[in-house]
């Protein structure tokens, strides 16, 4: 008795079939051909379901449809087709790529019509926030980072090979740090903890600020020519922000500046 080969179905899906289509045609292959009525009952989809599935198998060439004792009766052709179809579909997606490109330049000026609309992208769980900090570093252009960070919690959530990293990257493009900092022994000390034998121009200059007149467990950054982050390191769903607009990010530097010159020189004795 045939029984369904649902791995096979698994692997055919991953080649660009559907679920459905990979069903069907794993059952035409092990059954050498099958009516509606047995291919339902192989893969337990009901029979309108399957003859619109046939009808997308035949037009890409995996099915033939033939007359038996007055019925309709399919079989799978050859296997070799499958890889046919993905190569064709290779040929489209580059044929797509290529329109796209020509399009581009048209798209991007309508894109940049809208000079009012800041671009806000989220991101969620400890992924989205790693990709919020790896846009800080996506550029070849030294410029002066901004930013207000609690580094206590910001250490205990980053993966300390990203931190390295991270931080060799921007010493080789030479970004520059300003950051206002709660007045912790972890934040007072946070260039020798974590930018130990990085050359000075990128150690951060920080300033402190009381913890317990301004808790925060967070960290807002003002970075590159046009882009704000904002990151919550809450648990269980930390998230990010990234916010792309000058205006804005013209604001938060002016914020910041303000914040910077209120703000303590020396760390705040306990």
């Amino acid at each position: 008795m045939y029984e369904f080969d649902a791995l096979l179905a698994e692997k055919l899906e991953r080649a660009g079939l559907s679920d459905k289509e990979a069903s069907v045609y794993t059952a035409l292959l092990g059954t050498k051909g099958a009516f509606p009525s047995r291919i339902a009952q192989i893969t337990k989809l009901n029979r309108t379901t399957i003859y619109h599935i046939l009808d997308s198998l035949m037009v890409k060439g995996l099915v033939t449809e033939l007359e038996k004792r007055s019925k309709l009766f399919y079989q799978a052709e050859h296997p070799r087709n499958v890889e046919r179809l993905a190569q064709n579909r290779i040929v489209q997606a580059k044929r797509n790529l290529e329109y796209a490109q020509g399009l581009l330049p048209k798209l991007e000026g309508l894109f940049a019509r809208a000079d009012n609309k800041p671009i806000v992208k989220f991101f969620e769980g400890k992924e989205g926030v790693l990709r919020v900090y790896e846009d800080h570093i996506a550029t070849d252009k030294p410029y002066e980072m901004l930013g207000w960070s609690n580094t206590a919690n910001l250490m205990k959530f980053l993966p300390q090979s990203f931190i390295d990293s991270y931080i060799k990257k921007k010493e080789k493009i030479g970004i520059t740090t300003r950051g206002i900092f709660p007045d912790t022994e972890t934040d007072v000390e946070y260039n020798k903890r974590i930018y130990k034998g990085v050359s000075e121009k990128t150690q951060v200059k920080h300033k402190n600020i009381p913890q317990k007149d301004f808790p925060y467990n967070s960290e807002i950054t003002v970075y590159g020519d046009n882009k704000v982050s904002i990151i919550n390191f809450n648990e269980p769903q930390p998230a990010g922000t990234i916010i792309e607009d000058k205006t804005i990010h013209g604001m938060m530097r002016m914020i910041f500046e303000l914040s910077w010159a209120g703000a303590s020189v020396e760390p705040i004795k306990k």
